[in-house]
């Protein structure tokens, strides 16, 4: 069944063929494969037209519902592309001063082309970017130029200026002391240790800022950089440029890495520092300066180089000069000259060669103690010692180490007491001749209540400590002052025998010769030579080359005209007199007619002071005296300096630079100074100090005021920092008096000079000869306005011809020429090692003998080359260099919270960290 079936499927399918050739013929099998692929085909052309159709719209539909419109943006920009580009026009002015545009305008044109042009025509030729560019750089420098413009940059110049650079120099000294406090020799010598115990000095002192990742990482610091950029850009550029990413990135990365950072290498690098340093010599010191002074200073430098590197330099160079001083063919006078420079430079290289012998050998001495063993040294007379600020420094120390200060001091106060009396009679004189009124009873009074003072305080049974001297010579001097008008010379037999203790009794001069104090009191005198080297059979011996034994006499140059009237005490008393006074209103309500002085060009306010005295008989004395605000600043120094115990009860108004004529600030000081003079003239204040009222009746007699302290000591305050502050442990300007607001740049100067000299250390003796000193030499330069001096020197730094000057330096610095400047290649060990002694010898150099003299040699060495050292250490100064930048900018936008964002970034640093967690750890317990 299953075959027939089968055949009969094949039999018909067969015939069907058959048919169907015959009917269609033998193409017909290929039309219909035809047919079948059209038919194929035009159904998947069908699909197609209409899957598109129905995606169009849906597209359209979820554009419209989820996605923002795009068509019409760009259309936009397809328009804005068709159109003809706009005209940009560049304003050229920038800061409002012709003569700063011009040169700045150079600058931003140099830096275009040098760091832009040269990489965007290689993109395009479309110079509407470049303007777009200068636009928005201009836009900055005319923001930053208004802000300039309304920023009071005086109080910046004259104390955060000094303040930062004294309190990098606070740091870098702790870290030293930390340093050498250590035993192993070479971890004080070790760079990495310095910069270590720096900047853990600079935490302690920050609390929450630590410098060293951006000091001492680049990484760090780039990163630094391009946060401060992006804020600056934030604050100077217009909001849509700023918000224009590709712009406000391209400017960052220009102003962080093209810009700041490469000034930041150049003004960090120690090279370039010591050239500057010898620059500023060369331009500043060049017309004042004697080559003498230099080559001494040159040759102190060689003798206390430690640094065997700058020796062999400056002997490579002399061995090269010597070389070329024996190939010249001289004669006549000539030779005698080439002769002197070659045993000159001999000299030089002798000793450089002993010096890096004793440094290479080991034994480098010091030498204060080889000079207390050897024992030979120079003998300083002792009457000398009195009269010589260094000197008696040291032996007033001795002095009362033995306990035996109240001798000194006896000597010292009768000393003085012979200058004021012989004046005051000088005086008395004077005014009897000219047929002046003037009571000699008042005067001889005056020196009487003195004399008896110095008696009462030194010789008295009552006195403590008292003054050991034989009965007689004390009962005769009592009896001279009971019975006899005082005269200078009433102390002079038991003064004799005062010297005569002090110089014969072996436990004063005699013992001071011996005692490391006079070691150091030679030293700085500079008459501790150092110790030579010399080679031997039996080995390498040190020998000291001090001066010969014997007395020396020192030169009247050496002596300070205010050691002696610094010491003297004039006391007095009037039992039977009181004074009432009061300022008067008058002048105050007629200020601008009466009330202000004008003498050559300096406009001052005179007040009255009406003063009623009430005599024994009843009577009653009454005058009128003028004084001005200086002259009662002079009058509290005196009181301040003589009776100490009084500095924190009385407080003067404090003084003012500026607008220092408001009447409203006249008419307050003249309060402030009433209840100043009330104060003083308490009933309670006269019975605790008598002796203050002879102070008091010569400030308010009716007579030109004799400013003790001399025209310009009064306006140059106490050094003593504040007792409640931890000055090693905070900022230099902490340390200020908030009481005084007037002397704030002169004051942080001689916070500088501590920090420099490390003077805190000192008797308040040395103190008051540094302010002598600097009496001198500024009244010298300035005369009495010396804080005017200073502002106006800001004023002349930020004038517009001094900024036009910076700009031209900058351009001509970086551009020689009007092409970019190539970087110089680093100059060789040998230069640079060189460069270094000539730094050191220049800032040794500059220092005036009368710095020397009242401070001391040894002590103005040492603080000259701790500066010096400082400036050596890269890291360091990029940390100095970032102080600065921080402090311009913080003074630039107070607005802004600047002291916050530099904590944030700061506070990134490892030790900030690790301190804050110790802190938390220290409160928890």
């Amino acid at each position: 069944m299953f075959a027939e079936a089968s055949l009969s499927v094949w039999g018909w399918g067969g015939l069907g063929v058959v048919l169907f050739l015959i009917s269609f013929g033998p193409f017909a099998i290929f039309y219909l494969a035809f047919y079948i692929l059209c038919f194929i085909g035009g159904g998947f052309v069908v699909l197609l037209l209409f899957g598109k159709t129905n995606s169009e719209k849906h597209l359209e539909r979820c554009e419209h519902s989820y996605l923002p419109p795009t068509q019409t943006a760009i259309m936009k920009v397809l328009e804005e592309m068709k159109s003809e580009p706009k005209t940009i026009k560049i304003d050229r002015r920038l800061t409002g001063s012709s003569i700063i545009d011009e040169p700045l305008q150079q600058v931003i044109q140099f830096a275009l082309r040098d760091y832009i042009h040269y990489w965007y025509y290689t993109l395009s030729d479309d110079e509407t970017f470049l303007l777009e560019i200068r636009q928005t750089v201009q836009n900055a420098l005319v923001e930053f130029s208004t802000r300039s413009k309304e920023v009071d940059w005086q109080p910046y110049f004259t104390t955060r200026l000094v303040d930062d650079f004294a309190t990098h120099l606070r740091v870098f000294r702790k870290a030293q002391e930390k340093l050498n406090e250590r035993e192993d020799p070479k971890q004080r010598d070790a760079p990495d240790e310095l910069l270590d115990s720096f900047f853990e000095a600079e935490l302690e002192m920050e609390r929450k800022i630590c410098r060293d990742m951006v000091c001492m990482s680049h990484k760090h610091e780039e990163g630094y950089l391009r946060d401060l950029c992006e804020v600056l850009l934030y604050l100077l550029l217009p909001p849509g440029d700023f918000h224009n990413k590709n712009m406000r990135y391209f400017l960052r990365e220009v102003l962080a890495r093209g810009v700041l950072l490469p000034l930041i290498n150049q003004l960090s690098d120690p090279d370039y520092i010591n050239q500057f340093i010898i620059w500023m010599d060369l331009c500043l010191f060049k017309q004042i300066r004697d080559s003498s002074c230099n080559y001494e200073a040159f040759l102190n430098i060689l003798k206390l180089t430690d640094k065997p590197a700058e020796l062999e330099a400056v002997k490579d160079k002399v061995l090269e000069e010597l070389q070329y001083l024996r190939s010249l063919d001289t004669a006549g006078d000539d030779i005698n000259i080439i002769k002197n420079q070659i045993n000159s430079l001999l000299f030089v290289k002798k000793v450089c060669e002993t010096r890096v012998q004793r440094l290479q050998s080991g034994k480098e001495v010091d030498a204060l103690k080889l000079a207390a063993n050897f024992g030979k040294l120079c003998v300083i007379p002792l009457e000398h010692i009195l009269v010589h600020n260094i000197a008696l420094q040291f032996f007033m120390d001795y002095m009362q180490h033995m306990g035996a200060q109240a001798v000194l001091f006896f000597w010292l106060t009768v000393e003085g007491y012979r200058v004021t009396a012989q004046q005051q009679l000088e005086v008395l004189r004077s005014s009897q001749r000219d047929g002046k009124r003037q009571s000699s009873q008042t005067t001889k009074g005056l020196l009487r209540a003195a004399a008896l003072g110095i008696y009462d305080q030194y010789l008295s049974e009552k006195a403590s400590p008292r003054v050991q001297m034989d009965e007689a010579s004390v009962a005769r001097l009592a009896q001279k002052l009971n019975s006899e008008d005082p005269t200078p010379e009433i102390f002079d037999e038991i003064q004799r025998k005062v010297y005569d203790l002090m110089l014969r009794d072996e436990r004063y001069y005699p013992s001071f010769k011996q005692h490391p104090l006079y070691i150091r009191m030679l030293a700085e005198l500079d008459m501790l030579k150092e110790p030579s080297y010399r080679g031997s059979d039996d080995g390498d011996v040190e020998s000291f080359n001090g001066s010969p034994t014997g007395s020396i006499n020192l030169s009247l140059d050496d002596l300070s005209s205010g050691s002696v009237d610094e010491s003297a005490q004039l006391h007095a008393f009037i039992s039977d007199t009181d004074c009432w006074f009061s300022v008067a209103d008058a002048f105050l309500n007629h200020l601008p007619v009466a009330g202000v002085c004008n003498d050559h060009g300096k406009t001052y306010a005179l007040y009255t002071i009406t003063v009623i005295r009430k005599n024994s008989d009843g009577s009653e004395d009454t005058w009128k005296t003028y004084r001005r605000y200086s002259n009662f600043h002079d009058f509290h120094m005196r009181i301040i300096e003589q009776f100490e115990s009084l500095a924190p009860i009385l407080k003067l108004p404090g003084k003012k630079t500026f607008n220092n004529m408001d009447r409203e600030f006249l008419e307050k000081r003249k309060k402030d100074l009433n209840t100043y003079l009330q104060l003083l003239l308490n009933p309670e204040m006269m019975k605790a100090c008598p002796m203050l009222i002879p102070y008091v009746n010569d400030f308010l007699e009716n007579k030109a005021y004799s400013k003790g302290k001399g025209d310009f000591a009064r306006k140059v305050p106490p050094l003593i920092p504040k007792p409640d502050i931890d000055s090693e442990h905070c900022r230099v300007s902490a340390q200020l008096d908030d009481n005084v607001d007037d002397n704030i740049p002169l004051r942080v100067m001689l916070l500088l000079m501590d920090e420099v000299f490390d003077l805190k250390e000192r008797n308040q003796w040395l103190r008051r000869n540094i302010k002598n000193l600097l009496q001198q030499l500024i009244r010298a330069t300035y005369g009495d306005t010396i804080n005017r001096k200073i502002v106006d020197h800001v004023d002349y730094m930020t004038s517009p011809e001094q900024v036009s000057d910076y700009v031209k330096r900058f351009r001509d610095s970086y551009w020689p020429n009007g092409i970019l400047a190539e970087t110089p290649p680093r100059r060789d060990k040998s230069t640079r090692m060189r460069t270094r002694v000539a730094a050191k010898t220049t800032l040794l150099g500059i220092m005036p003998d009368e710095l020397k003299h009242i401070i001391g040699a040894d002590t103005t060495r040492k603080g000259i080359l701790r500066v010096f050292d400082m400036f050596q250490h890269q890291p360091l100064n990029r940390r100095l260099v970032y102080v600065f930048l921080e402090g311009i900018l913080e003074t630039l936008f107070p607005q802004y919270k600047f002291p916050k964002l530099f904590v944030k970034l700061h506070s990134r640093s490892p030790r900030v960290l690790k301190y804050s967690q110790k802190k938390r750890s220290l409160q928890k317990r």
